[in-house]
């Protein structure tokens, strides 16, 4: 967060400031009337002169704006609260809180905010006590909009979704994620707020439903003055001058929060503060198989009927190894991640299976259970860094947010304990960069500092979804190289989601290739490269870039839909090699030899058949 400019927050601090110290000034008593000094010109004793009362018009100035100023305070800030509290709620827990806060504020809506104000003082009485709550209730649905439409333009980012797999809570998401990313519009919708309850409580005291004489307030001032104009006109002048530069001022200053509020605004930034440290408990230590998932099945339900983007899928791994799951985008490579994280969409659901995690079926804990396991014994890192490392947070305090989800540590451990990791990543200078935004690290240092983020807790099973997508060949080999070195240092196991074969030879123990939603060829790494069995297999090796820098084979045809799959053998469509037979049933995963799994009938037939191989 930058240093807001000073010119509006001087500028605000002195109105609010000299309406503080009216007391304490030496004015004269803003009530004190003198009948034989009526409208008199400004003079020594009055610098501003006297009103239609006689009463010093400085004085009344400055008292109306504690009246002024401490109404739209009031009003304003408890909207911001009340608002923003039912917005994110809503935007975020959605159902009952989502239709509880949009269809209230519908009602509020329906009112005009004047009418509404001048009804609810008309039936229970002018006076400040009365206007605070009216004027809260007209403020609130600007709000509870604005953070509602708020939460839904951040809640899809991956940084969101990284804090679940973190092991945070909704609460601590909401309040240490999604709100300070829409701080900034709520800013904004608080100085509207507070100019406009200046405006309305200057209106309705005009209109004497406001503030009751004699007390002092701007909306009297100028009604007053109404009447005098034409013998005094500076009378009208001067609560009118008031009134229009405290809303420029107040405008000003929060336009100028929210320029600070935002990181890519300047160079030099440090992050805004809010609650912080709630953290679960540690989850107990485990053995056995670290990650075994059986036969899961996942089925999503559309406007024409179910369809399952993932079908009895069952893969094993172990500690200290890799397994990578590979196949084209539509394949169910990430949903099958996202499942084993607890992550699923909400219209996602697991119809058939279980996916164990160090013993314990994750498909049958609640979201606490959940919440326990992600971030400490199980981590994601997404494919994208710049989504999902946190826009408004230095990377240090987003490593930190991760160990404080799990365990408490003083402010110093925590820090040596960041450095130590972005250190252990390979980030140079990690102490200056432990307080860079993202935006000012490479795709490379980024991935890093995601990297870091998984490893916090010191987990037993790693996700990495498309670690290496979208960076050069030098980086994609210098951050395989560090998940290596990181498995083994470790000793935690690793499922690796990617597209490319050529990630699979350099780091991968096993492998599954997903086509269509399931699993068609599963085995040792190395003999799956080398002798694949099943024509899609094959077909991904060609088109992966050849060592003697000729044209990859590209697959002719999509991933089909998991709503219009073809009948038989899915890859059937696009195979080289399909028969008639191919197309008759679906194929079974059978097993080979040593391990080695097809979902191909033919493959016996297809072992002889020459291909190139792209891949060492």
């Amino acid at each position: 967060m930058t240093r807001p400019r000073l010119t509006p927050v001087a500028a605000v601090a002195v109105v609010a400031g000299l309406a503080l110290a009216a007391p304490f000034l030496g004015l004269a008593n803003p009530t004190a009337m003198s009948i034989a000094h009526r409208m008199a010109p400004p003079s020594a004793a009055h610098w501003l002169g006297q009103d239609e009362y006689g009463r010093d018009v400085l004085s009344r100035l400055f008292w109306g704006a504690r009246a002024s100023l401490s109404v739209a305070a009031a009003s304003a800030s408890a909207a911001c609260l009340l608002g923003t509290a039912l917005g994110l709620a809503g935007g975020f827990l959605g159902r009952v809180m989502e239709l509880l806060a949009l269809r209230g504020m519908d009602v509020v809506l329906c009112f005009p905010p004047l009418l509404l104000a001048l009804l609810v003082v008309t039936l229970l009485g002018p006076g400040t006590a009365t206007l605070i709550p009216v004027l809260t209730l007209v403020f609130l649905p600007g709000f509870v909009r604005v953070a509602y439409a708020g939460v839904l333009s951040v809640r899809a980012h991956d940084y969101v979704d990284a804090m679940r797999v973190l092991g945070a809570g909704r609460l601590r998401i909401m309040l240490r994620t999604i709100l300070p990313n829409i701080a900034g519009p709520i800013l904004v919708q608080l100085s509207l707020a507070a100019a406009a309850a200046v405006v309305l409580e200057s209106g309705l005291s005009f209109l004497g439903l406001g503030v009751l004489p004699p007390a002092p307030s701007w909306g009297l001032m100028i009604g007053a003055a109404r009447s005098t104009m034409a013998q005094a006109p500076l009378l009208l002048l001067w609560p009118c001058l008031a009134l229009s530069l405290t809303i420029l001022a107040m405008n000003a200053l929060c336009d100028a929060l929210r320029d600070a509020v935002d990181p890519h605004r300047a160079p030099d930034r440090r992050p805004h503060r809010l609650l912080n440290r709630l953290a679960p408990g540690l989850l107990p230590e485990q053995h056995g198989t670290l990650l075994a998932i059986r036969n899961l099945t996942i089925e999503i339900d559309t406007p024409t009927g179910p369809i399952q983007p993932v079908r009895d899928v069952s893969l094993t791994l172990g500690p200290s190894e890799t397994l990578a799951v590979v196949g084209e985008s539509g394949s169910g490579k990430s949903l099958t991640g996202l499942a084993v994280m607890g992550l699923l969409p909400p219209v996602a659901r697991i119809v058939d299976g279980a996916i164990w995690v160090e013993a314990r079926d994750v498909t049958r804990l609640d979201e606490a259970g959940l919440r326990r396991l992600r971030g400490s014994r199980m981590a994601m890192v997404f494919q994208d860094p710049l989504s999902s490392l946190n826009p408004v947070h230095h990377i240090g305090n987003q490593i930190a947010e991760a160990i404080h989800a799990h365990r408490r540590l003083a402010d110093r451990a925590t820090r040596q304990r960041v450095v130590a990791l972005l250190q252990r990543v390979g980030i140079p200078d990690p102490a200056r960069r432990c307080r860079a935004f993202p935006h000012e690290l490479s795709g490379g240092m980024r991935q890093r500092a995601m990297i870091a983020i998984g490893i916090a807790n010191d987990p037993r099973l790693l996700i990495a979804d498309e670690p290496t997508t979208a960076l050069d060949v030098t980086i994609q080999a210098q951050v395989l190289d560090l998940l290596s070195r990181l498995k083994h240092e470790f000793g935690m196991g690793m499922v690796l989601i990617t597209h490319s074969l050529p990630v699979v030879a350099e780091i991968a123990d096993q492998v599954a290739v997903m086509y269509a939603g399931e699993i068609v060829e599963q085995g040792n790494a190395a003999e799956v490269l080398a002798h694949p069995l099943h024509p899609y297999t094959a077909a991904l090796l060609r088109s992966a870039p050849a060592e003697d820098g000729s044209l990859p084979d590209s697959i002719p045809g999509t991933v089909p839909p998991p709503h219009a799959l073809p009948p038989g053998c899915l890859f059937a469509p696009r195979c080289r090699h399909a028969t008639p037979a191919c197309e008759a049933a679906r194929p079974p995963l059978v097993a080979a030899h040593d391990g080695h799994r097809t979902r191909c009938i033919r493959w016996s037939e297809l072992v002889s058949v020459p291909s190139r191989q792209a891949v060492a």
